[in-house]
């Protein structure tokens, strides 16, 4: 009985990490959108996220990061604390713990401007916070790759075999949109599909902490 309890049960302050998590995705599209729109010269068949950390707009979107970072750190925590022993109840929570620690390093640590955005700037080659924010921005995206495939294991384990196909459907979509972009083939349809897949990755950490919080 004390077993059972203690697996069904999910205490208030782990809620709330997990809503801190479940929220943080979310936050960060509406955040990032909006910037997209309303911000000139700003196109998202051109131009990833980490640029909108430039001119003098550019705070928002550094907010944006230390915000968003430290929600998924929280979720993460929230995970760890409520995912019932067995495969992946470690790394799962870890993964997407990087994930939000990188968020906080594309903070720190900003995109330089380039292709026409901001307007006006002249192109002045690659910056060590330039690649710093590259070297974040690739370990968290591995890490949440990494993470889909993690939980997919602990789904099939626990034979829901729904949730793993989704989660392992979601880390291929990603990785591939990852790996064509920083092939150097930044076309706009390849643009237009890393967008969506990091959409589509963020949406899946939100579906994983809802239903753990369930």
């Amino acid at each position: 009985m004390t077993i059972t309890a203690t697996r069904t049960h999910v205490s208030l302050p782990a809620r709330a990490l997990l809503a801190c998590g479940a929220v943080s995705g979310p936050l960060y599209f509406l955040t990032t959108l909006t910037q997209a729109a309303v911000r000139d010269g700003f196109d998202v068949t051109k131009h990833p996220a980490s640029m909108l950390s430039n001119g003098d707009a550019g705070w928002i979107q550094v907010t944006n990061f230390l915000v968003t970072g430290v929600l998924m750190i929280a979720g993460a925590i929230g995970l760890s604390r409520t995912l019932e022993p067995g495969r992946g109840s470690t790394w799962g929570p870890r993964l997407l713990g990087v994930f939000g620690v990188s968020l906080l390093f594309a903070a720190v640590f900003k995109a330089d401007p380039g292709n026409g955005f901001p307007i006006g700037t002249s192109p002045a080659g690659i910056s060590t916070a330039g690649v710093l924010h590259m070297a974040a921005g690739s370990v968290g995206f591995l890490s949440l790759i990494v993470a889909t495939f993690v939980f997919a294991s602990r789904f099939s384990r626990e034979g829901h075999r729904g949730w793993a196909v989704y989660s392992r459907a979601t880390g291929i979509a990603f990785f591939a949109a990852f790996a064509t972009m920083s092939s150097g083939n930044a076309n706009a349809v390849v643009m237009l599909a890393f967008w969506a897949t990091v959409m589509l990755a963020w949406g899946w950490v939100t579906a994983v902490i809802l239903r753990t919080t369930r």
